[in-house]
């Protein structure tokens, strides 16, 4: 993947590959979400969609028992660490199974609508969801008003990427 940022003239919106440190799924009961916090040194969300950020640790809740947690890179071996053997939990990283696509700009929202069936107009700032463009299953992050996150596996990035290219050709054609 490359990790230039692609603008097209007059596109109203700009395509980049985010450099993504280090990403974790945490699979954890929610009775057993208070220690996990605890020892993560991050609060879990208690919401789907809910993000919480500590430090440079973030957490992202994708199901009742699900996080995505993203940090800088130099702390992930204490993540790693950090939960006890004797708490009942999943933790695999995923850094490298994922590409992590930053859409910004005034026309986001057409583009994103070239691969995604929903309104996303309603997503609200700080919020994320786990969705689908143009059938590949995605997480989908609004972190500002025109600025959105699409996380796509990396066997798919290729096919997202040049979709997501095209449309922001399209976009600075006015098709």
């Amino acid at each position: 993947m490359t990790a230039q940022i692609h603008t097209f003239p007059r596109s109203p919106v700009t395509v980049a590959v985010r450099p993504l440190a280090t990403r974790f799924s945490l699979r954890l009961r929610p009775g057993h979400r208070e220690t996990g916090e605890a020892a993560l040194g991050l609060p879990l969300p208690h919401r789907i969609g809910r993000i919480s950020v500590e430090g440079g640790r973030q957490a992202l809740c994708l199901g009742p028992d699900e996080w995505q947690l993203d940090a800088p890179e130099a702390e992930a071996d204490a993540i790693r660490a950090a939960l006890p053997g004797s708490l009942p939990h999943a933790l695999v990283e995923v850094t490298d199974r994922e590409v992590t696509f930053v859409l910004e700009g005034p026309g986001v929202l057409d583009l994103l609508s070239i691969g995604i069936a929903r309104d996303l107009s309603r997503l609200e700032i700080g919020r994320g969801a786990r969705t689908v463009f143009d059938g590949v299953q995605a997480v989908l992050v609004r972190e500002a008003g025109e600025r959105f996150t699409l996380s796509v596996w990396r066997s798919f990035a290729p096919h997202v990427e040049e979709l997501l290219h095209r449309g922001a050709r399209e976009l600075a054609l006015g098709l």
